[in-house]
């Protein structure tokens, strides 16, 4: 368990860094992704690799990415991981745009090391209007 929380907390500390190259290390080729931003769904690394350059253009002031009530369940050669992301940017003049979003995320152990192969974030709507509820807090 001590190996995949190790890997989220690298792959968590390159978004912060804004380090794409440090980002996309910590995917498997093959990832599926289920994005909150824009994409229904992105498959593969180079296409992933494009979603998340724009994401980060998106966040000119700095991001924001903050990792809350982790958990872990894990196999020999399979993690599955779910936990709430206080996401977001800094923008003009300082001020955090942020919202909590929910992530699960699925890793595999291949050639030594443990890759996330499918990401999954969503923030809450209301049905009634249809649009994302983004100042949802955690419980």
């Amino acid at each position: 368990m001590n190996a995949i929380k190790a890997v989220l907390e690298s792959w968590q500390q390159a978004v912060v860094d804004e380090n794409l190259d440090k980002i996309m290390s910590h995917y498997s080729d093959d990832i599926v992704s289920f994005d909150a931003v824009k994409a229904l769904h992105i498959i593969g690394k180079p296409n992933y690799t494009d979603h998340w350059k724009y994401c980060m253009q998106l966040c000119g002031g700095g991001i924001i990415f903050e990792i809350h009530q982790l958990n872990i369940q894990h196999s020999s050669d399979l993690a599955f991981c779910h936990y709430l992301s206080r996401c977001g940017s800094v923008q003009d003049f300082g001020n955090e745009n942020v919202a909590w979003m929910r992530a699960t995320v699925c890793m595999r152990h291949q050639n030594g090391e443990w890759k996330i192969a499918h990401e999954h974030y969503s923030s809450p709507f209301d049905p009634e209007t249809g649009k994302a509820i983004f100042d949802a807090q955690p419980q």
